[in-house]
């Protein structure tokens, strides 16, 4: 396989060029994962040709599908970022991307950093789709917390002080509970987002679940689930959202309008091997 390893506010991903039919593609990750422990995620990306595309321009379009069929927002800003790395003399320009997970392109805005293969990026993410409490159990304990609905993806917010706030100390009964509710909840993918209030903004601990490829990772940054949380405060607070993230790979930034059919993820991408 031709693929290349990216670092995307620390959720190291990587970027498959060979085709592999859907069918193989999370047996194909799975190895993949297994030459390179540090990967956290694999996509399977298609470029358009020259003939296709005279170089990169605004309504340029990639097709991306995860390995376990959900939306990545992070994956979303590293296939825009290595294809401007590779086409555009000044790494930057804007694109739209066919992601897994979503019914519409979802829109990429790239500009380069301070070296040749670092980039700065602002995905605009698929809209929320819904937002409630809901009961959740695991053992003995009750607890109260909001569920996110995007497409392609749900994220459960449990804030620090909350009952069920007590999984982000135990990782092997948070990866359990991540399971069980996903299926109870009959979802094509789960994250569990330990919200925190930061002296400068907040503080993010992302854990994934994706049954279509069976991983599970507590991952070092979270684009669909740092923009679940910013809809989160938008929603509570009953205003706009632009809000810092401080998650264990780096720092995210999301704006967000109340209504959440607006959100915008802000973030870097560095290329590390190709």
């Amino acid at each position: 396989m031709e693929y290349t390893i990216l670092d995307p506010t620390g959720n190291i991903t990587a970027l498959v060029e060979s085709p592999v039919s859907i069918e193989e593609q999370p047996a194909a990750a799975r190895e993949l994962m297994l030459r390179h422990p540090e990967v956290e995620q694999v996509g399977f990306v298609r470029f358009p040709s020259p003939e296709e595309n005279n170089g990169p321009a605004p309504g340029l379009r990639i097709g991306l599908r995860m390995a376990g069929g959900e939306f990545c927002g992070n994956a979303s800003m590293s296939a825009a970022a290595l294809y401007f790395y590779r086409n555009s003399e000044n790494g930057a320009g804007t694109v739209l991307l066919d992601v897994s997970g979503t019914s519409r392109p979802v829109r990429a805005d790239i500009t380069q950093g301070d070296k040749p293969e670092s980039f700065y990026g602002a995905v605009h993410m698929p809209g929320i789709l819904s937002i409630k409490r809901t009961d959740l159990s695991f053992g003995p304990i009750h607890g109260n917390a909001v569920l996110v609905g995007m497409e392609g993806i749900s994220h459960i917010i449990i804030e620090q002080g909350t009952a069920l706030f007590f999984l982000m100390r135990e990782p092997a009964a948070a990866e359990e509970a991540a399971k069980t509710w996903c299926r109870e909840l009959s979802l094509c993918g789960l994250g569990l987002m330990f919200l925190e209030k930061d002296k400068d903004g907040y503080r993010l601990t992302p854990l994934v679940y994706v049954p279509g490829s069976g991983t599970v990772f507590w991952e070092n940054s979270c684009a669909s689930g740092t923009s679940a949380a910013g809809f989160f405060l938008s929603q509570r607070s009953g205003m706009g959202t632009d809000a810092v993230f401080n998650e264990p790979g780096g720092r995210l930034r999301v704006t967000c309008s109340p209504s959440g059919s607006d959100i915008v993820l802000y973030g870097s991408v560095s290329i590390l091997q190709e």
